[in-house]
């Protein structure tokens, strides 16, 4: 009968400090102490490594703000919006000895009104002054004077007129239309845009639509 066999025994577990030792001059990263991972800073998104949580929080705050002024602003406008401010309706334009005869533009781009003297007017048969509003009665752009061709050229559609403010050329139903103009108390030519006089209905022949010199 044999003897019974006992269970072989297990090796001895080499102690931390013999192993440490064993590997001393040795290049392995088991001889190196292991070092714990950083942990992450209260402040950074693990999701976002470029960005921390208070910069998204910052570029959230600015494009609120941001959104916010503009929405106001639009809000602004449309509770005050702009007045476009307009010439005044009339005018002094200076003494009648001021002006020769023929076409004066001086007040057209202030006004838009150019101021003619004539020798023969075409409906009060008698020399003075009348004011032409400078408004294309075709569709409404600003005529120009062409002295060259003595008359006035509408440069939108080619409407034309004579000095006179008659219509004869291009799309233009109608004459153009005069201003009022009277003889103030200081001796100045006044000029009245409010009051327009149109020839097409006899309104030419008003004492008020030409000022006799």
């Amino acid at each position: 009968m044999s003897p019974a066999t006992s269970p072989p025994s297990s090796p001895p577990s080499p102690s931390p400090s013999g192993t440490l030792k064993n590997l001393a001059g040795r290049t392995t990263s088991a001889a190196l102490p292991r070092l714990a991972p950083p942990s992450p800073s209260p402040d950074r998104d693990d999701s976002s490594p470029l960005l921390s949580r208070r910069q998204w929080l910052e570029l959230a705050w600015g494009s609120f703000t941001a959104a916010t002024a503009v929405a106001l602003a639009a809000t602004a406008r449309v509770m005050f919006p702009n007045v476009l401010s307009e010439p005044p309706q009339h005018f002094k334009a200076g003494l009648p000895s001021e002006y020769d005869i023929g076409v004066h533009e001086r007040w057209k781009d202030k006004f838009g009104v150019w101021l003619v003297r004539t020798l023969d007017d075409v409906v009060q048969d008698r020399s003075g002054f009348y004011a032409l509003i400078a408004v294309c009665t075709h569709l409404g752009c600003t005529p120009n004077y062409l002295a060259a061709e003595n008359k006035f050229k509408c440069p939108c559609h080619g409407s034309g007129y004579h000095l006179s403010g008659v219509n004869f050329e291009g799309p233009t139903p109608r004459p153009l239309e005069r201003a009022r103009i009277v003889l103030a108390d200081d001796g100045n030519i006044l000029v009245d845009k409010s009051r327009h006089y149109q020839e097409e209905l006899g309104q030419w022949t008003d004492p008020e639509a030409f000022l006799k010199a």
